[in-house]
């Protein structure tokens, strides 16, 4: 029982020493990094975050560029999109009693992510100008889905894609770790670093730099096919907490039926 709460639980007052949260968040910047990457080098999108469509936005609106500040709007509302259709996905399997509400939607946003690759392998072909917004649109709404998992999980605490709000909270920490207490004073908190949190943050920076590596790599040689094994790793991880979910509930079913039929006159 103690295994499958540890994965398959939506903790309520998560911390950053849970090794459930630790993993999930590694694993989940692993794969923004190389779809983040991977889509850079196939469509020449950053799709992870929308700061730098919401800046493009402001700059082609001031040159008139009409056009563009309509597609980079279309991204902003499929990011959007992607992140609401994540958190329906948990909230309907929490109202429904599952307890692997992000373990679902990550299973959902693998087929998305095959769909993607399908779209991608359009892009190079006579077919490219039917198919290429839709891809970079499709590409966004996986994002949104895919930082909201972690968000969720974590009460708000981490970020899978958005690598801005992770190095400023190193920055933050390190400086707590190198402050000199020359007078300390009694009535004062001192000033203590938060060793679990840095480590956390500094290997979620870590893992998505190295999925941006990977795939830069695997998309530059393979092509979209290399979304098949990101797709395959995020479903089987999804997959796991909805396995122990579905368990634990057969379960109790059982458990609750066979007091019922001890119950029962003979």
């Amino acid at each position: 029982m103690e295994r499958r709460t540890r994965i398959t639980v939506l903790l309520d007052k998560v911390t950053f020493e849970d090794n459930a949260l630790r993993k999930l968040g590694y694993i989940m910047a692993f794969i923004a990094g190389a779809v983040n990457a991977g889509g850079f080098f196939a469509i020449g999108y950053y799709t992870s975050h929308v700061t730098g469509e919401v800046s493009a936005m402001a700059d082609h609106l001031v040159l008139g560029d009409i056009q563009i500040v309509i597609l980079f709007f279309c991204m902003l509302l499929c990011f959007i999109g992607g992140a609401m259709h994540s958190t329906w996905l948990i909230i309907w399997a929490r109202r429904s009693r599952f307890r692997s509400g992000y373990g679902i939607s990550m299973c959902v946003e693998s087929f998305i992510l095959l769909l993607f690759g399908i779209l991608g392998m359009t892009l190079g072909t006579q077919w490219e100008f039917l198919f290429f917004s839709p891809t970079i649109m499709l590409l966004c709404f996986i994002m949104g889905m895919h930082n909201t998992v972690i968000t969720i999980f974590s009460n708000g605490l981490l970020r899978s894609t958005h690598m801005t709000g992770i190095a400023t909270d190193i920055g933050i920490e390190l400086s707590k770790a190198i402050y000199f207490h020359k007078n300390p004073l009694k009535k004062v908190a001192a000033i203590k670093t938060n060793r679990s949190k840095l480590i956390l943050f500094i290997g979620i920076l870590f893992y998505f730099f190295i999925g941006g590596i990977i795939g830069a790599l695997g998309f530059r040689h393979l092509g979209f096919q290399f979304v098949l094994p990101l797709a395959i790793l995020l479903f089987v991880w999804g997959a796991r907490s909805v396995y122990y979910d579905l368990r634990a509930r057969t379960r109790l079913r059982n458990y609750k039926r066979g007091n019922l039929e001890t119950a029962k006159p003979k």
